[in-house]
């Protein structure tokens, strides 16, 4: 009885030799192919808290609000934009950081912050809030729409969970690509970008969000 058992091993073994080197090949052979597309971060449909500014945050979080209605179908209930600053180096000692006021207290501007928008989203949508973004710049000229206020806090800018080295940054790329406009990593307390078709985007672990 021990001849068929015998036989039955050998022939399973050699099977499954075959499978194996058949696979190896195939492998091997598709390998050179495949090294040649870039490697791909999968981005995840877990929420992350990412922010845009362009001029007065006013609007900017009204249109936020109506992009999040749209584009994930929220109710009011759900509605998570919401108004603040971003892209300074500090805060005060208290970890304050205020809209301007007579007395000058962890003023915003003379932290170096601009005024953004903040939401929740999945990281996933990250490239569709991201067209939404740009399509809020005047479309003749490719300045934002409030150009009557100037300076820093008033900048173009985008903070994303690892900035550049975001999943969904590629798809954040082509959406300014598309615009005309160009992304430059934000250092923190830069200056303003009218008239320079510019957008920083930062680390929002670097630089986070206040409101």
């Amino acid at each position: 009885t021990s001849q068929p058992n015998t036989y039955r091993s050998t022939a399973l073994y050699s099977e499954s030799r075959r499978s194996f080197l058949g696979s190896f090949v195939a492998t091997a052979a598709i390998a050179p192919i495949l090294s040649t597309f870039p490697a791909v971060a999968a981005a995840s449909d877990d929420l992350v808290d990412v922010y845009f500014g362009v001029g007065c945050f006013w609007h900017i979080q009204h249109e936020f609000v109506e992009a999040e209605r749209k584009l994930l179908n929220r109710s009011d209930a759900e509605l998570t934009s919401r108004t603040g600053y971003a892209g300074g180096k500090s805060s005060d000692k208290e970890g304050r950081v205020c809209y301007h006021n007579l007395l000058s207290v962890a003023d915003y501007g003379k932290l170096g912050h601009g005024e953004v928008v903040v939401m929740s989203i999945p990281e996933s949508q990250v490239g569709n809030f991201a067209n939404e973004y740009f399509s809020y710049f005047n479309p003749k000229t490719g300045e934002r729409v409030d150009p009557g206020d100037k300076g820093g806090e008033y900048r173009s800018l985008i903070g994303l969970p690892g900035g550049m080295n975001n999943p969904m940054y590629k798809e954040v790329e082509l959406a300014a690509k598309k615009k005309g406009m160009t992304l430059e990593l934000g250092k923190g307390n830069d200056p303003d970008t009218f008239g320079r078709k510019l957008v920083y985007v930062y680390d929002t672990k670097e630089f986070p969000f206040y409101q």
